[in-house]
């Protein structure tokens, strides 16, 4: 009967305390690294070509053919990386599974190694060890995660990651290029890319330290700081090594 109401309430207890964590890290990651070189490497292109003295058309022509190109290199590049993972993971998983089952003793000594960091002692561990022997999907899962540091990635992970970037890339690079399809003269159009896209670094740098867990308008500030040098740099060598 007791263990019946402990049972009750504890569920009782889960129901009420439901912990709200952000689960989409790695969405997050795959966006933040196609946005912000997508604003940076296009407004950099464009404003140094500005600075060349070339038409709003060229710069539109070789803006867009770096926004293709640089979605398909990020893309690729996320889904390599995604892939890397993924396989490094499955050999672990391989060579721990070989060792669970030909050294089990070996592998229990490092399970009650790694609960011995967390400061438990060996009567309060011992029945945890005992308990993942006698399951071991459990054991190989425990030591993955807290022996290897590794976490099983999700299936599709690979392309979702590409397109992921590769979408978020063409997204943040149009952003510095729509002036120039409706401003004739580049070197009026720079400066309406310049202001458009700086509100876009500020707002995507904000929206970064939001969801990162950093100070966002430290982050917004910083962004915005990085996009601006790489522009003014851009443009001040166009400047310079123009004949």
């Amino acid at each position: 009967m007791g263990d019946a109401v402990a049972s009750d309430a504890k569920t009782s207890l889960l129901e009420h305390h439901k912990e709200k964590h952000f689960t989409a890290g790695e969405v997050v990651r795959d966006v933040i690294i196609g946005v912000s070189d997508g604003l940076t490497v296009p407004f950099a292109l464009a404003a140094g070509l500005s600075g060349a003295s070339v038409s709003s058309s060229l710069i539109l022509t070789a803006g867009l053919a770096e926004v293709a190109a640089g979605a398909i290199a990020m893309g690729l590049g996320g889904y390599l990386a995604a892939k890397s993972e993924a396989d490094h993971y499955m050999r672990e998983l391989k060579r721990e599974q070989e060792e669970i089952i030909n050294v089990p003793d070996t592998e229990a000594a490092e399970i009650a190694e790694i609960l011995s960091e967390y400061g438990l002692e060996p009567h309060e561990y011992g029945p945890v060890v005992n308990g993942l022997r006698k399951n071991p999907k459990a054991w190989l899962e425990f030591m993955m995660k807290f022996e290897l540091g590794l976490e099983r990635p999700q299936p599709g992970r690979a392309l979702t990651s590409a397109f992921t970037i590769a979408f978020a890339y063409i997204v943040g690079g149009l952003v510095p290029l729509i002036p120039y399809m409706f401003i004739p003269t580049a070197q009026e159009a720079v400066f309406t890319s310049v202001g458009v896209t700086l509100v876009a670094l500020l707002i995507f740098g904000y929206a970064k330290g939001h969801f990162t867990g950093s100070r966002p308008l430290a982050s917004a500030i910083q962004t915005a700081l990085v996009g601006a040098m790489a522009s003014a740099a851009a443009y001040g060598i166009a400047k310079a090594v123009r004949p």
